[in-house]
């Protein structure tokens, strides 16, 4: 059976969500998001930085959430979450897989240290004004490309599982523009979807 190594409120949430798409059974480990969990030996024999999401499958250990979206859809899904190589299709999907983890999650992350995890007397508003503006404008094409679209590229794919998480995330940190009526849409939708709730619930 799989099994997922996860802490609450990280990437992790992606892979819960694509699981409960794709209905497969595996089994969860959930972690606290702390260094004295994170950072074990027990742990860091899975991750060597001491992060998740980490997958198991049988004798595979993946981590990288995208690399784990990638492995499921093409090991243990029916191919429909991801368009063939000769489809016009791939190279977008190819694009914007890649631009979750490229242009939206590193100002994300800067935004999320600045804000909860440094200390106050660490925490630096330049610093944090500055990765706000980066996720704004990373987000400006997104919204563009939403127009007449549910989903990223159309149907649901894999890019949805890392651009939707990201751009979840960036409205829970409030950079999120109301004129992006796209992807504030784009995003209810998500949150319609009762795998989506899962995987951020959990």
């Amino acid at each position: 059976m799989l099994k997922l190594h996860h802490a609450p409120n990280s990437r992790a949430g992606r892979i819960v969500w694509l699981l409960e798409e794709l209905q497969l059974p595996y089994e969860l480990n959930r972690m606290e998001f702390s260094p004295k969990a994170l950072k074990s030996d027990e742990h860091r024999a899975r991750h060597p930085l001491g992060r998740v999401p980490v997958l198991e499958d049988g004798e595979v250990m993946i981590y990288e959430s995208g690399a784990i979206v990638e492995y499921l859809i093409s090991r243990h899904s029916d191919g429909t979450l991801k368009p063939a190589v000769n489809s016009p299709l791939f190279p977008k999907y190819l694009q914007w897989f890649h631009y979750c983890e490229g242009m939206v999650m590193p100002p994300i992350n800067t935004i999320v240290v600045h804000t909860l995890l440094l200390p106050p007397e660490r925490r630096n508003e330049e610093t944090l004004g500055q990765a706000k503006r980066l996720l704004v404008k990373a987000l400006e094409p997104l919204n563009e490309n939403m127009a007449g679209k549910d989903y990223m590229i159309g149907d649901l794919s894999g890019v949805d599982f890392m651009l939707g998480h990201a751009c979840y995330m960036s409205r829970r940190v409030g950079c999120m523009p109301e004129d992006m009526t796209q992807l504030h849409a784009y995003v209810k939708r998500l949150e319609a979807r009762p795998a989506f709730e899962k995987g951020i619930k959990t």
